[in-house]
């Protein structure tokens, strides 16, 4: 593109509550430039550009700011401003390294049995029916006690912390502002229901997550108690919301391409690569935030120092110029994005990838034929996405 300002490129309302990542608007706006202007800042649409900004040491993370373009305020915007993916510099790399051990492919192969034995105890609940709500019966439940796992929590307490969870996932959408005092009261309650975790341990700490970082806390200079107490709302807030989201999403994609799913029944080995299409094609978090350090120019455009970047992943898994078109999970494609990328390359992802795996391995295997059973129910299809209801129907298993 021509040297030219982000004030002419086109334009992307993404204040509006019907918005979507997927539509004519975006693809169009893609066609004719690698970037968009919206409410919240510019959009960069095509594969190259996300990845090379998402690397850019002129850029850091900018979805701090999130709170404050949705005039929202309260508990959930406080908390935003101080955890782990808000932070920068030496603060940021000090809490990674904390708790990267708790995340390694190490962990999640050991957990792989426990991830395999609730997926087929939720799934034997509902086989024999030939139908359910699959986010009721399946997504959720499954995201939420895999959490329960990862952090040696009660399984009983699944349920209330779904729904508490589901309640601040509302801060990542579109709607943010006019849902915030549901956010509020839902964020108050998971940081409670943490603290009286954090007290409990303290008395008799494991060697899981939350051991490890009680042990940092031991020094405050390493782990703040708030530093802790941010670490543990984060670590369940996010495995739940965007785990529980992308498992409907990837039901959804292969509902909508029942020759995949017959293809993943028949050689569940592709259960890796079915995980790594959904992502690409379909990602929860259809974009990442950035914001400029300085005034900087690329591709011919200037930025100002402050400009917030939105990076959209789903548009760049998309880009015809980095994928030929279509969802097929016998191909291998290139990188995607639906994990962020960069020093803020989403921290649970050897998890998530791990949990999802076995999660569409077992799926495919039990439940033949699946088919919409009704209309799903959709968050807003920009920032955070996913069902909030998606009946499904398929072969009954005797």
């Amino acid at each position: 593109m021509s040297k030219s300002s982000p004030e002419l490129a086109s334009y992307l309302d993404l204040a509006d509550p019907n918005f979507s990542v997927r539509s004519g608007s975006v693809r169009d706006a893609r066609q004719k430039s690698w970037f968009a202007r919206t409410p919240y800042g510019v959009a960069v649409l095509r594969y190259q550009e996300v990845g090379e900004l998402l690397r850019d040491p002129r850029l850091r993370q900018g979805s701090y700011k999130w709170p404050a373009h949705n005039q929202a305020t309260g508990s959930f915007a406080d908390w935003w401003l101080r955890m782990l993916l808000n932070r920068t510099g030496a603060d940021h790399a000090r809490l990674r390294r904390l708790v990267n051990p708790a995340f390694s492919p190490k962990l999640v192969a050991a957990l792989q049995p426990r991830f395999e034995a609730i997926a087929n105890e939720l799934i034997d609940k509902f086989a024999s029916r030939g139908r359910c709500e699959f986010m009721a019966a399946f997504s959720e439940p499954y995201a939420t006690r895999v959490v329960c796992t990862l952090l040696d929590l009660p399984d009983e307490d699944w349920r209330d912390l779904a729904t508490t969870v589901g309640r601040m996932g509302l801060a990542l959408g579109v709607t943010y502002h006019a849902d915030q005092e549901t956010v509020n009261r839902a964020t108050d309650r998971l940081f409670e229901y943490s603290r009286r975790l954090i007290e409990e341990r303290r008395k008799a700490s494991r060697e899981d997550l939350l051991g490890l970082l009680l042990e940092a806390n031991k020094d405050k200079d390493a782990l703040s108690d708030e530093e802790l107490e941010d670490m543990v709302v984060l670590a369940i807030f996010g495995g739940i919301d965007t785990t529980r989201n992308q498992i409907g999403l990837a039901m959804s994609q292969f509902i909508e391409h029942p020759d995949q799913w017959q293809l993943l029944a028949k050689s569940p080995t592709l259960a890796r690569a079915a995980v790594e299409e959904v992502m690409r094609t379909r990602p929860s978090t259809t974009w990442v935030t950035r914001e400029a350090l300085e005034d900087f120019t690329y591709n011919g455009v200037e930025f100002k120092q402050g400009t917030t970047i939105h990076l959209f992943t789903e548009s760049a898994g998309t880009d015809p110029s980095a994928f030929a078109p279509g969802f097929d999970i016998t191909v291998s494609r290139r990188q995607h994005y639906g994990f962020g990328g960069g020093i803020h390359h989403c921290l649970g992802h050897f998890i998530a990838r791990g949990d999802m795996t076995e999660a569409m391995r077992l799926l495919a295997q039990r439940l033949r034929n699946p088919a919409y059973d009704g209309l799903p129910v959709w968050l807003p299809d920009s920032g955070n996405t996913g069902p909030i209801e998606l009946p499904i129907k398929f072969d009954p298993q005797a």
